[in-house]
């Protein structure tokens, strides 16, 4: 399986004349499934979103939503919530993906966790399906320090994680998007695994004195065990069914296995992945780290 070869330098082709394909994006609301549904719309290419609250509802839990959601879809890019390393991912997978096949899907994307054995279990089922599928295995996610859980602690000061002092190959969501897409819509990526990191390896100390460069306010960086991080977890509100198996999750990929860059990005696009700093000026120039904007106060 080559994984390397480089395929475009655009991640968007043009829409066949003669047929459009309807794309499914499982995740539709979500950090990357919302990029890549922007992009797909912007080429004007047709979307249907994939979530609890779309027009046609799909929920990973409830299987009898799956029929309808695939219904005159031709590709898909797929996200699994919470996480693809989660107890009976993989076996939603292979059935979602056993009825894509029989629904005519013709082109699956799936988004995986790099260095998780739980997640290549479910790359193999569905890849093993029949559809043409492509295996974007992507280390951590930039954006979750702006819109999703490390959000709260970056506002508060403290990012506390059970993490060590790890080095960490930080991926942009948006260079994630891109590539899905070029994957979506460009010939040459079916049945390849792409690797896809950030530019440079980083500590958590340095993504908190960079996050602190970027808002202009200090944000420290405290690593805690597991049992510390989901005590924490369950206190701010998460359930204890996700918060335990996150920490472990974590405890798996904070390991030091993921200290490595691969040059998935480059191997798709043509261009170097985004590296962390301007992520982070570009998050912080959104103000969605701005604590006196959130608090009224003046700065």
């Amino acid at each position: 399986m080559n994984t390397n070869a480089t395929i475009n330098t655009s991640p968007i082709a043009a829409a066949s004349s003669e047929s459009t394909p309807l794309t499914l994006v499982v995740g539709g609301t979500g950090k990357t499934g919302r990029r890549v549904a922007a992009r797909l719309s912007a080429a004007g290419l047709p979307v249907r979103l994939g979530s609890r609250s779309a027009q046609i509802p799909f929920s990973w839990d409830e299987s009898s939503t799956w029929t309808a959601a695939l219904a005159g879809v031709q590709q898909a890019y797929v996200t699994y919530y919470p996480d693809i390393a989660f107890p009976d991912a993989a076996q939603r997978l292979a059935d979602f993906a056993a009825l894509a096949r029989r629904s005519g899907l013709q082109r699956l994307v799936l988004l995986s966790g790099r260095g998780e054995p739980e997640a290549q279990a479910a790359e193999q089922l569905v890849m093993s399906s029949g559809v043409d599928t492509t295996v974007l295995r992507c280390s951590l996610f930039a954006q979750n320090f702006s819109e999703h859980f490390l959000l709260e602690p970056v506002l508060d000061g403290v990012i506390a994680l059970p993490a060590g002092e790890v080095a960490e190959p930080i991926i942009d969501a948006d260079d994630i998007a891109d590539v899905a897409v070029a994957a979506l819509t460009r010939p040459g990526f079916a049945g390849r695994v792409l690797e896809l990191t950030g530019p440079r390896l980083m500590t958590f100390h340095e993504v908190a004195a960079e996050i602190s460069a970027s808002c202009g306010r200090p944000i420290t960086y405290i690593p805690v065990s597991t049992s510390e991080y989901v005590e924490a977890a369950i206190a701010a509100g998460l359930p204890s069914e996700e918060a335990e198996p996150l920490a472990e999750l974590f405890a798996h990929i904070f390991d030091g296995h993921n200290a490595s860059l691969a040059d998935g990005v480059a191997a798709a696009l043509g261009r170097p992945a985004s590296d962390f700093r301007d992520y982070a000026a570009a998050a912080a120039a959104t103000g969605v780290w701005d604590v006196s904007a959130l608090t009224g106060s003046a700065s």
